[in-house]
Order: C-alpha cells, then sequence, then structure tokens
C-alpha cells in the first residue's frame, strides 16, 4: 500500500547483475534506482538535461535516507513511486517507496535532498524560475 497517492511511477525488475553474494538485490542498486526515479520524474516534469545545461544548473543530492524494510530478487516486479515533499530556492526534498508488486510489501522507503548547484562551478545557486516553475506543480506536503 503506498504511504500516499503515487504522483511518478516507474517499474523495475531486477536482473541478475543487481544480485549481490548473498542472493538479493544489493543495497547500492537501490540507490541508483532512486536516482533513475527522480531523474525520470524530472524529465517528465521538463527538465531535461538540456535543459539543466542551457539553465547552468543541475540538482546534485545532498542527503540519502533509506529505510531498507525488505528484500527483492531477481525477476521481482517491482514499483518504485517518487513525491516532491519539500522546496525552497535551493533544495529540493523528494520521498521514494519501493513496493513488491507481487506481495504488496513495501521494500524501502527513502527520503533525498537535492541541492541546486552551478554546473560550471559545482557551487550552490539559487534555483532559476524556469526550475521552480516545473517543480511546484509536483509539490505535494
Amino acid at each position: 500500500m503506498w504511504i500516499r497517492e503515487p504522483v511518478f511511477l516507474i517499474d523495475i525488475i531486477p536482473n541478475i547483475n543487481d544480485i549481490d553474494e548473498l542472493g538479493h538485490v544489493n543495497n547500492a542498486v537501490y540507490v541508483r534506482w532512486l536516482e533513475q526515479c527522480a531523474r525520470q520524474h524530472s524529465n517528465q516534469l521538463g527538465l531535461t538535461l538540456s535543459v539543466f545545461q542551457q539553465l547552468d544548473r543541475a540538482m546534485a543530492v545532498i542527503r540519502h535516507e533509506i529505510d531498507y524494510l525488505a528484500s527483492s530478487y531477481s525477476g521481482n516486479l517491482l514499483q518504485m513511486a517518487t513525491w516532491i515533499t519539500d522546496m525552497d530556492k535551493l533544495r529540493v526534498t523528494r520521498q521514494f517507496q519501493l513496493i513488491n508488486q507481487q506481495t504488496g510489501q513495501t521494500i524501502l522507503q527513502a527520503q533525498t535532498v537535492f541541492c541546486c548547484i552551478q554546473m560550471t562551478t559545482g557551487k550552490p545557486k539559487r534555483m532559476p524560475q524556469k526550475l521552480v516553475m516545473c517543480y511546484e506543480p509536483a509539490l505535494t506536503r
């Protein structure tokens, strides 16, 4: 069961390369999936790499908080949801939930904080109005 109504979803099927020596999806793979989900959601909001390059801005991760609640395995049918739960002129906070679609079990819950940076310097910079206008409609509290 979703912790809130999904705003954006991706389907994931772990493959053999995602599995570690313990026989389940490696914890580092989940971080890759969080990034993939956030990137695809941003793309859907109109914030593609080319837009970020034109604005000389990008959203860089400054904090991941992940609760691993269950394991997943090769071939599981998973779905990851993301929500933007907070934002200001510098940061965006996303919440994530990963569910095993076969069992309904939540595999993980996570929160990631992103900071807007100037791509050419790597330093924090306020979000241009274009970023704010794209992210605001997706904000859920």
